[in-house]
């Protein structure tokens, strides 16, 4: 398969002269929004989510190839965001073991890459989060150490837009398990950075974990008396509080995320969700369902509308 970029402009031109295709592809394009014509592009930034590297030649060659094809674009982005698991498992694997994918993922960005780069944490960065509440800090501090970030959220500003990068991931209040929230110190930090921001300001906030998204009922949900169940640790526990903060504030104008290995878009009170797939696919086995290995390019406009291009890749070695 050759590298290529799926939106919608190409999406309707193929259509119009050859037809749909078979798959997945035309709904992810038919999905994607026309930008507004008098809007003028500020920011191009690449989403990479769901790496999980590890040493072999599969992923190591995939990883490689994706960052090599995300350098090589003809409209390069301005910086990189990465989205969450970016080694295979930390979660219950050997110490060890663990070290030598964190080697492998910085090797190969320092090899593949030469765009500025800023991390989010995924679960699977986590090391042993398994045995009690105190092994969260612990593993949270490894994976800070290794992204060379000082806390697992913060934010930064490009412009006209600020980024928020939130820190999903927490223990159930039963060990062992997570749930995807924000504690209460990460929460108020939130509000504080988002009442502190102009109004004139647009926000982009990245969580590994969604914090709204319709991909989550084909992720392990359950319909069981026409009642769908979503895990807490596949979409925030906390959803309907941040939407909420997000609609008052009135700025927050995307949300990007990974985790499900899936792809959708999401618009709800004046802000879009993009749950961005996986670089890896199905762990580097090809497809997950209909989505194949897959990285993202978002576009950020002065009058705070976005818009995304997703980009499948030749991940595997000829």
């Amino acid at each position: 398969m050759s590298d290529h970029k799926l939106d919608r402009r190409s999406f309707l031109r193929a259509a119009g002269l050859a037809g749909i295709a078979a798959g997945a592809s035309p709904l992810i394009a038919a999905a994607t929004p026309a930008k507004v014509k008098t809007a003028r592009r500020v920011l191009r930034v690449a989403h990479i989510t769901d790496i999980h590297v590890q040493p072999g030649v599969v992923p190591e060659y995939g990883m490689a190839r994706a960052l090599h094809t995300l350098n090589g674009l003809a409209e390069k982005p301005d910086f990189i965001i990465t989205g969450g698991d970016s080694i295979m498992d930390a979660m219950s694997t050997p110490k060890d073991r663990v070290k030598s994918m964190w080697q492998v993922f910085h090797a190969t960005m320092k090899n593949e890459n030469s765009l500025q780069v800023y991390h989010t944490l995924g679960n699977h960065d986590h090391y042993n989060v398994t045995r009690n509440r105190a092994s969260y800090a612990e593993g949270k501090k490894w994976a800070c150490e290794e992204f060379q970030i000082a806390k697992p959220y913060y934010s930064f500003d490009k412009g006209q837009w600020r980024f928020i990068i939130l820190d999903s991931v927490h223990p159930k209040p039963v060990i062992p398990g997570y749930l995807a929230k924000l504690d209460d110190e990460q929460m108020d930090w939130l509000k504080k950075t988002l009442a502190e921001t102009p109004k004139d300001k647009y926000v982009c906030v990245v969580s590994h974990i969604p914090i709204l998204a319709i991909c989550t009922l084909f992720d392990g949900a359950k319909n069981h008396n026409n009642r769908w169940t979503i895990s807490g640790s596949n979409q925030h526990d906390d959803a309907k509080e941040l939407k909420q903060l997000f609609y008052k504030v009135g700025n927050v104008k995307a949300c990007l995320s990974g985790h499900i290995h899936l792809i959708d878009q999401l618009d709800y009170l004046g802000t879009t969700y993009y749950c961005n797939g996986a670089v890896c696919g199905a762990w580097w086995g090809g497809s997950n369902q209909e989505f194949a290995p897959a990285y993202t390019v978002m576009n950020f406009y002065d009058d705070g509308s976005n818009e995304r291009e997703l980009y499948f890749y030749d991940w595997k070695k000829a």
